[in-house]
């Protein structure tokens, strides 16, 4: 059955071949572009049934920040051949809405041979074919991104210089075999059970369940799996009828699917229904920040935009909270080198002396009337006459006799008087 579903998925991979001009494969000048692949992973190829120019695909995860490289087997199967972590990656979880939003782009892409830089500012670099069908049915906006070196990114997937030459390389290869265009698949993390579960309540989760029955589909078959789009949404593997086509924005036609691949797909997902289940009541990791829709791009989209125009705008874009407040996400200004961004330096400059100025003054004034008061302080304690005090002097010994001396006598003088009267 396996062996069905390979070749049901690459006949309906056939029929998404597109033309391509070969003066972008041959005009590959730069030396570093012509680098070949390590002899360990062309021993690796070997041994796993690839040829160095059979078919690849590209596979990002941008919660794991990887790149897979997959190549086509002799079988027909692809497998993977080679994992890259992702040097920087800016924005958050969550797809790509407008030019200036700094998402990286999640979906279905396509890559052909006139997409490859190898002239790149950014060492090398290929286009990954954003925005596509669905992007523009959908009224998104955005050029240029790109997978590309010098570690760098405003929405691209930027590797290090020593990782796009091995990438560009699988690329230029499959080309040279005769490979028309190969596919990216873009997701914001591995579409398992549990990941699901931990982002079933994000803004974003129907757009990432549409994406992941395309994840299921290659999953299941190991193959690309044909991508159209219709009713502003992707549909995978699926054949329409004769005399009818694909609309990104009309009706889904009347269409087929292999019936191997509809069996292997309700098996697939009855283990992951059951799956789903048993994580969300599980004790799972937090979800990461995500893009909080078409909202949040705007927001950030016109940071960008300020930025652009030279204006003195904090380092970092602002967010938006789950009420739907925006945020700061620092207060950390950055530099930028314009006429604009330096009257606005100013500006914050002098306003922030002006801040200094009063608080230096308001402790001045504080520091006066402390003194103030402690001189008043002084003065009334001069004033007052002072008491001296009473001493009182203790008994001299003498004194402590007297009376001793008193009482004798008087007992004896009464003694005399008695004794007078016979008594």
């Amino acid at each position: 059955m396996i062996a069905n579903i390979a070749r049901a998925g690459l006949l309906l991979a056939a029929l998404a071949v597109a033309g391509c001009s070969e003066s972008s494969v041959t005009d590959f000048v730069p030396q570093h572009a012509n680098r070949q692949l390590p002899a360990k992973i062309v021993a690796e190829m070997k041994a796993k049934g690839m040829t160095r120019t059979s078919p690849v695909l590209a596979r990002v995860f941008k919660e794991e920040a990887k790149l897979e490289v997959w190549k086509q087997k002799t079988n027909g199967r692809y497998d993977l051949i080679a994992t890259y972590d992702i040097c920087k990656m800016s924005g958050k979880l969550g797809p790509k809405f407008t030019e200036g939003d700094r998402q990286s782009p999640e979906g279905f892409y396509t890559v052909r041979p006139g997409q490859m830089n190898p002239n790149s500012s950014y060492h090398l670099a290929f286009n990954i074919g954003y925005p596509n069908s669905y992007d523009r049915a959908n009224g998104r906006t955005g050029s240029n991104l790109m997978v590309h070196g010098a570690c760098s990114s405003s929405g691209c997937f930027s590797m290090t210089d020593a990782q796009i030459e091995e990438i560009y390389a699988f690329a230029r290869d499959a080309f040279k075999g005769g490979q028309t265009e190969f596919q990216v698949q873009s997701y914001p993390f591995r579409m398992t059970p549990a990941n699901m579960a931990r982002y079933r309540k994000d803004p974003n989760y129907q757009f990432w369940a549409m994406l992941k029955e395309g994840y299921d589909h290659f999953e299941i078959t190991k193959v690309p799996p044909k991508v159209d789009v219709c009713e502003k949404r992707y549909v995978f593997n699926q054949i329409p009828e004769a005399g009818t086509a694909f609309n990104p924005t009309g009706a889904c036609p009347a269409v087929t699917q292999p019936q191997a691949l509809q069996t292997a797909y309700q098996a697939y997902k009855s283990k992951y229904d059951a799956a789903f289940a048993s994580a969300t009541g599980a004790d799972i990791p937090a979800p990461k920040p995500t893009i909080a829709g078409l909202k949040e791009a705007a927001i950030v989209s016109d940071w960008t935009k300020r930025r652009a125009r030279g204006e003195r705008v904090t380092i970092e874009p602002p967010a938006m909270a789950q009420d739907g407040s925006i945020v700061q996400t620092t207060a950390r200004m950055g530099r930028i080198d314009s006429a604009e961004g330096r009257r606005m330096a100013a500006a914050d400059a002098a306003a922030d002396a002006k801040k200094k100025a009063a608080e230096e003054k308001a402790q001045a004034v504080a520091a006066a009337k402390a003194a103030k008061l402690a001189a008043q302080q002084e003065v009334v304690t001069a004033t007052v006459p002072q008491q001296q005090p009473v001493v009182t002097e203790a008994p001299t010994q003498a004194a402590q006799v007297a009376p001793v001396e008193e009482a004798g006598a008087a007992t004896k003088l009464k003694k005399k008087l008695l004794g007078l009267f016979g008594s």
